[in-house]
């Protein structure tokens, strides 16, 4: 079996935002689609992992902020590569409004936002998925969204063409988010401490 051919599905990018109390966070998320046009309903996948997916799991309210083609790199850095439960994602970041559910949506390299209700959830393993009808939504820019595609094309840096570190140890790196590992061989069941993706995403440097 081929695991590249999940490479080829088509992805948007977004900036997923719940809040719980006085806690607001965001991660970065590809898998927002939607679900259903009467009631207008969509669906996101969240890792389990993920901070944001707690908060969402208790509060069953969402934002999604769409990424578009204008985004710079400091966006999923941002909300990305840190998790919520140690760092405040909004310390220092001035570039949102707040929807009328009180959530955070983000407003540079973004062309909409959509408010979500969550009506159901489904236990899918590594991820949950939330399903919920939309309460709000607005257009923010008429710039082309960004895919999964344009995002390593355009916007996520290029790494350097190194195999070895300088005391000859083999470096493996994470496709998602550029993660380094340090080691002859991967295990299996690793996964990326920054995205949470699994070892089949990473690859020898070469």
């Amino acid at each position: 079996m081929d695991n590249k051919a999940m490479y080829k599905l088509s992805y948007g990018l977004f900036v997923l935002t719940a809040k719980d109390g006085d806690k607001d966070n965001g991660c970065i998320i590809n898998t927002a689609i939607q679900a259903a046009s009467e009631p207008n309903q969509i669906s996101i996948c969240v890792n389990k992992a993920n901070y944001t997916h707690d908060m969402i799991l208790k509060t069953m309210e969402f934002n999604v902020s769409i990424i578009s083609e204008s985004a710079d790199f400091s966006l999923f850095k941002r909300f990305g590569f840190a998790s919520g439960r140690d760092t405040d994602k909004f310390d220092g970041f001035s570039d949102y409004k707040t929807g009328g559910n009180g959530i955070r949506y983000i407003t540079t390299g973004t062309n909409a936002y959509i408010s979500v209700k969550v009506t159901k959830t489904v236990d899918l393993g590594s991820h949950t998925m939330f399903v919920g009808t939309i309460t709000d939504m607005e257009v923010l820019s008429d710039t082309a969204s960004a895919t999964y595609a344009y995002y390593f094309e355009n916007i996520k840096p290029k790494p350097e063409a190194v195999g070895t570190t300088k005391d000859g140890q083999t470096i493996w790196r994470c496709k998602i988010c550029g993660y380094e590992y340090v080691g002859e061989e991967l295990p299996d069941d690793f996964i990326c401490p920054i995205c949470k993706h699994p070892a089949s995403d990473f690859e020898k440097v070469v």
